[in-house]
């Protein structure tokens, strides 16, 4: 599987809700990085933290989150996927890099909107 099928597939199995497979397609020392001074933004170590720290508070703080592929290209190793993000109070365009090692997934920076996730966490 080539890194873009990886990390597509990887939207695929958020958009589903699929942990499992999201997992699977992570690397055990994934790093998460979003940017912004917001209460989300930081580093996350590892796809745990990922998730139970970042992933699981979304469907709290935003309702009806929302991910739209615009475009998305890949050079090597290195992916980055542009993307419309939509929600309660949010509506904003989110840029994904993401760097794929040995088949998982094992970097992730999301350059997203910050003045847009601010907003809608009410910040």
């Amino acid at each position: 599987m080539s890194a873009l099928e990886q990390v597509l597939k990887g939207y695929g199995c958020f958009k589903e809700g699929d942990i499992e497979g999201l997992a699977a397609l992570c690397h055990e020392d994934m790093v998460f990085r979003i940017n912004g001074t917001h209460s989300l933004s930081g580093e996350y170590h590892g796809f745990s933290s990922w998730l139970n720290d970042f992933l699981a508070k979304i469907p709290t703080v935003i309702p009806g989150f929302h991910l739209e592929m615009e475009h998305c290209f890949e050079s090597g190793n290195d992916v980055f996927c542009h993307l419309r993000a939509t929600g309660e109070g949010l509506d904003g365009y989110f840029g994904h890099y993401f760097v794929v090692e040995d088949g998982k997934i094992r970097t992730f920076y999301a350059f997203d909107d910050s003045q847009q996730w601010a907003a809608a966490l009410g910040e």
